[in-house]
C-alpha cells in the first residue's frame, strides 16, 4: 500500500474496537482446491497487510456455533482502516462467498465504576492477550439501571467486581458502543479455562446487578488460532489436514529516523502488534507495547539505566534482553531487532 499511515502518538488512548464474524458460503467448499488456497492466500495477505494499522486477532468458531466460521477482532485508531480492512477483504476471491452474520462496533473507554487510582482497570486501552479462548456478546441494560442513582449503581457494580476478581484467570475487556451500534456494550472475556468462565458467568447471574440486564445474547465460544490456520479449519474435500502457518516476519519499515530523535519515544503499529519504539542515546529499541504481566502500558514506562518500569505494577524488564529483573512480572518483554536504512528505523516483526 502507498497510502500514509498515521503514528500514533502515545498520549493518544481511545481506541475503535470491531468484532467481525464470517460464515463461509457452503458453495465455497465445492471449489476446487486450487481456487480455495488462492481465495485463503488471499484473505491472509490483506489482514497482514493492514496489520501496520490494526491490531487484528483471528479466532475459529467451527464447531461451536452453527451460524459463524471465524471471527476477526480488530483494534485501531480510526474507522476507516476497518471499513477499508472490509473492503479489501471482500475484494478477494473468498470474499464472494463470505458473508458477515453478526457484526458489534465499539470503542474504549475509562469505566465510570472504577476509581481513578485504579490503573489496571482503565479501558480506554486494549489488548488482547495470548489467551487461548475468547468468549463475546453484545450486552444492553434495562432502562430501569440509568435511573438509579450514582451510588445505587456503583454499590451493585462493587459487588459485580467483587465477583470477577474471584477469577483471576479470566480477563475481561469491556467496550462501549452508546451511539455506534445497536448494543451499549461488547464484552470479551479471554481465559485458558472455560471452566472458570462459566463458573463466573453462574456467579454473575446471582448478583443484584444482573436483574437489570435487558439482553447478553448471542454468545460467542471463540478458539485463537492463526488465521490461516482457522481458514484451514473451514474443512473441504482434499484439505486433509491443518497445516501451520508460515512464518510472516520479516523486516517491516517503521518511520524516519527524524521522527524518534535521542530520548524521544513512538509506538506504532507492525505486523498487527503494538510496538515501542525508543531512542536511548542514539540506539533504537523496539518492544511489545504492552507489559507482559497484565498489558500494562509499558510504552509510556519509566527508564531506569538499561530497565524500562511498567507504570501499572512495577514490573521491570532489561531492555538488552528481555528479562524481567523486578516486581511481579514472570514473563519476559519481546524485543525485536531494529536497523537504521534509508534514513529510516526498520524492525523484524
Amino acid at each position: 500500500m502507498t497510502e500514509e499511515r498515521p503514528i500514533r502518538d502515545t498520549s493518544s488512548r481511545r481506541r475503535v474496537v470491531k468484532f467481525t464474524f464470517f460464515k463461509v458460503d457452503p458453495l465455497w467448499r465445492r471449489l476446487s482446491r486450487e481456487e480455495r488456497e488462492r481465495g485463503k492466500d488471499e484473505m491472509c495477505a490483506v489482514v497482514e497487510e493492514f496489520g501496520d494499522r490494526l491490531m487484528i486477532r483471528s479466532y475459529s468458531l467451527m464447531g461451536m456455533r452453527g451460524d459463524a466460521d471465524f471471527l476477526l477482532w480488530q483494534i485501531g485508531d480510526r474507522l476507516e482502516d476497518i471499513q477499508r480492512l472490509h473492503t479489501a477483504i471482500f475484494r478477494t476471491h473468498m470474499g464472494p462467498y463470505l458473508s458477515i452474520p453478526y457484526s458489534y462496533l465499539a470503542m474504549t473507554r475509562r469505566s465510570i465504576y472504577v476509581t481513578r487510582d485504579d490503573a489496571a482497570a482503565d479501558r480506554s486501552t486494549i489488548h488482547p492477550s495470548s489467551s487461548r479462548y475468547l468468549f463475546v456478546y453484545p450486552f444492553v441494560k434495562t432502562r430501569a439501571w440509568y435511573k438509579l442513582s450514582r451510588a445505587s449503581r456503583q454499590g451493585m457494580m462493587d459487588e459485580h467486581i467483587a465477583v470477577g476478581r474471584k477469577y483471576p484467570s479470566v480477563k475481561l475487556n469491556t467496550t462501549y458502543s452508546y451511539g455506534l451500534d445497536d448494543q451499549e456494550f461488547v464484552v470479551a472475556f479471554e481465559t485458558d479455562e472455560p471452566a472458570d468462565f462459566l463458573d463466573l458467568v453462574m456467579e454473575l447471574r446471582e448478583t443484584e446487578a444482573s436483574q437489570y440486564t435487558l439482553r447478553d445474547t448471542p454468545i460467542f465460544t471463540c478458539i485463537a488460532m492463526p488465521l490461516r490456520e482457522a481458514l484451514d479449519a473451514l474443512g473441504a474435500p482434499g484439505d486433509v489436514e491443518i497445516a501451520p502457518a508460515p512464518s510472516t516476519r520479516g523486516w517491516r519499515r517503521a518511520i524516519p529516523l527524524h521522527e524518534l530523535p535521542p530520548g524521544s519515544r513512538r509506538v506504532v503499529y507492525l505486523a498487527g502488534e503494538e510496538v515501542a519504539l525508543l531512542n536511548v542515546e542514539g540506539r533504537i529499541v523496539a518492544f511489545g507495547a504492552r507489559c507482559p504481566h497484565a498489558n500494562g502500558p509499558l510504552a509510556d514506562g519509566q527508564l531506569e539505566g538499561e530497565s524500562i518500569v511498567c507504570p501499572w505494577h512495577g514490573s521491570r524488564f532489561h531492555l538488552g534482553t528481555g528479562q524481567p529483573v523486578g516486581g511481579p512480572a514472570a514473563r519476559p518483554l519481546t524485543l525485536f531487532p531494529t536497523k537504521v536504512e534509508d534514513g529510516h528505523i526498520w524492525v523484524m516483526a
